[in-house]
């Protein structure tokens, strides 16, 4: 019940900063996406080539749930204008889990698929507007967010709806590495989790996303 009520004021907590973000950026909602093409789908499976793109990060700790939460409100509060120039930046979707400790989710006889516990460490990124590049974006005044630009690369996705958990990612992941390997491709680097929607999102209409960077 403790973790319930815990978990419940975290999702209260981001979905006002999340209206905080779109009255200050004059935004309906969060809209732009990174840009990529399909290059292969089989639902709910697709190939995608993404185009280079300018993210806001922090490093975080915990289990899933409280490191996305803690990351997206370091990240958040420097798109409301904690910058060098005070200047409020349009927020995008997804925000993006990079566990820097995601194992593939192990499965043996009567052993339950799950993230191991104490995860450790985690990457939570905002992907910046378009409109920014590493020269013109507002640098950040807290020393833990950094910016980066990501090169163009080729993503394996998984989609699925409803709320997250770790046991629900690791399934997912596990679900993805499996088609990975029977489509001849090749992974690199550790599986990313992105979210689209605000907490408030029903279920049914929620966008979740696990993604694995490929090899060219």
């Amino acid at each position: 019940m403790i973790f319930f009520n815990n978990h419940l004021a975290r999702l209260f907590l981001d979905g006002i900063l999340v209206l905080i973000a779109l009255t200050f950026t004059g935004a309906v909602m969060a809209t732009e996406e990174p840009k990529y093409t399909v290059l292969e789908k089989e639902s709910p499976f697709e190939v995608r080539s993404y185009a280079p793109m300018l993210v806001a990060e922090v490093q975080v700790e915990g289990d899933l749930d409280s490191a996305s939460g803690q990351g997206f409100r370091l990240i958040a509060a420097y798109i409301f204008g904690q910058n060098q120039v005070s200047e409020k930046i349009a927020m995008t979707a997804p925000v993006t889990v990079a566990d820097q400790t995601i194992k593939s989710a192990k499965i043996a006889m009567t052993t339950p698929v799950g993230i191991e516990p104490n995860a450790g460490k985690w990457t939570v990124s905002f992907v910046m507007p378009a409109e920014y590049t590493m020269e013109t974006i507002p640098k950040p005044t807290n020393s833990q967010v950094q910016l980066r630009q990501i090169p163009a690369m080729k993503k394996a996705v998984i989609s699925f709806t409803g709320f997250y958990n770790d046991q629900k990612v690791a399934e997912k992941t596990l679900e993805l590495e499996q088609w990975i390997k029977s489509r001849n491709l090749q992974s690199a680097g550790a599986p990313n989790f992105a979210r689209y929607n605000p907490p408030w999102t029903l279920p049914f209409m929620r966008r979740n996303e696990v993604m694995i960077n490929l090899r060219d």
